[in-house]
């Protein structure tokens, strides 16, 4: 019993042993063909994924050439003058020079007084009226507008005798007091007076002079 004993359990030991080593190979058959398969896996899985590359961006299209500018033409360069630089001028040196003698004072030549009028023609006799002075100026002549207003009075009068005895100018040496009265007896004067000349000592007619006072007095009803 003892014998066999021993037997079987040597059997056992050794199957035990072949048991573990099946095992033993079993796993590491299983190890190595579980990792295998993973590794194949992964591989398929790294052959089959396709990774796709982004497509290169399309070509950049030239800029459009620039627009044709018109031509402008510089102006032409001037060249600036030259700087001319002023020449120094120092002042002058002061020279004190003495006063100058006061110039002579030189009197201007006094002009000549005029020749003397020659002397007018003796007179031998005065312009004389012809016919009556009283016909000169009369009631007729009284101006209405100084009849109505009964104006009167005395005008003064001197007449310019040409030496044909025609008056050539009248003038008023004393007023009436109204300009009516004075402007209708020179007027009158002027018209009707008439005189033989006065004569120079030769006989001769020469200009002269008359005066005399025309009386305006309002007619008595």
């Amino acid at each position: 019993m003892a014998y066999v004993d021993q037997n079987q359990s040597k059997e056992k030991t050794i199957a035990a042993v072949i048991t573990a080593i099946l095992i033993a190979a079993v796993g590491y058959a299983f190890y190595t063909g579980l990792a295998f398969n993973i590794v194949k896996k992964v591989a398929k899985q790294m052959t089959v994924l396709d990774i796709k590359e982004p497509p290169p961006p399309p070509p950049k299209q030239p800029p459009p050439p620039p627009k044709e500018q018109p031509k402008v033409e510089s102006p032409p360069i001037v060249t600036p003058p030259p700087i001319v630089q002023p020449p120094v001028v120092s002042a002058p040196p002061i020279v004190t020079t003495p006063n100058p003698p006061p110039a002579p004072v030189i009197q201007a030549p006094v002009a000549p007084s005029p020749p003397p009028a020659p002397p007018k023609p003796s007179q031998a006799s005065g312009p004389k009226p012809r016919g009556n002075p009283g016909d000169w100026a009369n009631s007729d002549d009284y101006p209405p507008s100084a009849q109505r207003n009964q104006e009167q009075g005395r005008t003064g009068f001197r007449l310019d005798v040409g030496a044909d005895g025609k008056p050539t100018n009248c003038t008023v040496t004393s007023s009436s007091g109204f300009a009516d009265l004075d402007q209708t007896a020179c007027r009158v004067l002027l018209r009707r007076a008439r005189f033989t000349p006065a004569k120079d000592v030769a006989g001769s007619g020469i200009a002269s002079t008359y005066s005399s006072t025309v009386v305006w007095q309002l007619p008595k009803d």
